[in-house]
């Protein structure tokens, strides 16, 4: 379930951060999305609660949102999964596709049959906490340099994707509490200013 005051917690934090604030989805991301494999998973799909920030130069466009989505066969409200995710779009990722997500034991014996993994070697412990996939594997390790293979190494449990000039982060099925939001904003921003030579 959602806290009653969540709604009013992010409008204030939007405007203590200089961030324009929707209780709904009015600039349509959950369309402009859904492609992500974040969104391609059950039904009565929402984006609520944006935190919006746009560059006046259109050098970037970030977001902070809250996503629901309904599982498929689930009869009331506690089939109901609720997560925070960053948004970004800026003209200065150029992102192959790709997905980053906490690696399972399903995942490991994946690799034992063959499914793709791309692992670094100077960096066993990010191999081994975390599953990275995309088509490019090569333009995908360009993407990842050491400062943020060295990140996640110390920052277990996200989920990344990266598409084009577009990228999602978030913690699967969690929603961040509204206290912590700040926190995770600027983590998402700290992220982009790893992976792209114009930080912002």
């Amino acid at each position: 379930m959602v806290h009653p005051y969540r709604e009013r917690n992010l409008a204030e934090l939007a405007h203590k951060l200089g961030c324009s604030f929707y209780p709904t989805d009015e600039m349509g991301l959950l369309t402009q999305l859904q492609d992500f494999k974040l969104f391609s998973e059950g039904y009565k799909k929402k984006v609520e609660r944006v935190l919006r920030m746009q560059d006046g130069m259109m050098e970037f466009d970030m977001a902070v949102f809250d996503y629901s989505f309904k599982k498929w066969g689930a009869s009331d409200n506690s089939g109901i999964t609720y997560q925070t995710v960053f948004f970004l779009h800026s003209r200065h990722l150029g992102l192959p596709e790709f997905w980053m997500q906490p690696e399972t034991l399903g995942h490991k014996i994946g690799e034992l049959l063959g499914f793709k993994d791309i692992d670094f070697v100077r960096f066993p412990k990010f191999s081994g906490q975390y599953r990275l996939t995309g088509e490019d594997e090569e333009y995908i390790r360009h993407h990842f340099p050491d400062p943020l293979l060295h990140y996640f190494t110390t920052n277990k449990g996200w989920s990344m994707e990266g598409l084009g000039f577009y990228l999602l982060f978030y913690r699967k099925g969690t929603l961040i509490p509204s206290a912590e939001i700040e926190n995770f904003y600027r983590r998402g921003r700290e992220l982009y200013d790893l992976m792209v030579k114009n930080p912002l």
